[in-house]
């Protein structure tokens, strides 16, 4: 699974976009998400409230109920506002 960070996301966990293989006792966005903040204290720190974090899964926005398989493509970021 590629996964794709961006903005404050990309700073906190110290990197762009990882190819990882997804565990198979994960089956959702949400559980994805927290087996991400497990991966380390960056993870932690960028994830600890995911509700400041908007999914993508191959370039579609996704609730944590969107199921995943290895062969998606996953983005994470913050909420985006323009004025």
């Amino acid at each position: 699974m590629k996964v794709l960070y961006f903005a404050w996301v990309r700073t906190k966990i110290g990197l762009a976009d990882e190819t990882v293989s997804l565990p198979k006792s994960i089956e959702t966005v949400g559980q994805f998400l927290q087996w991400l903040k497990s991966r380390g204290p960056g993870f932690a720190e960028a994830l600890k409230d995911t509700k400041f974090i908007r999914v993508a899964v191959n370039q579609e926005f996704a609730d944590d109920s969107v199921r995943l398989t290895d062969s998606d493509e996953v983005a994470l970021f913050p909420p985006v506002t323009g004025g």
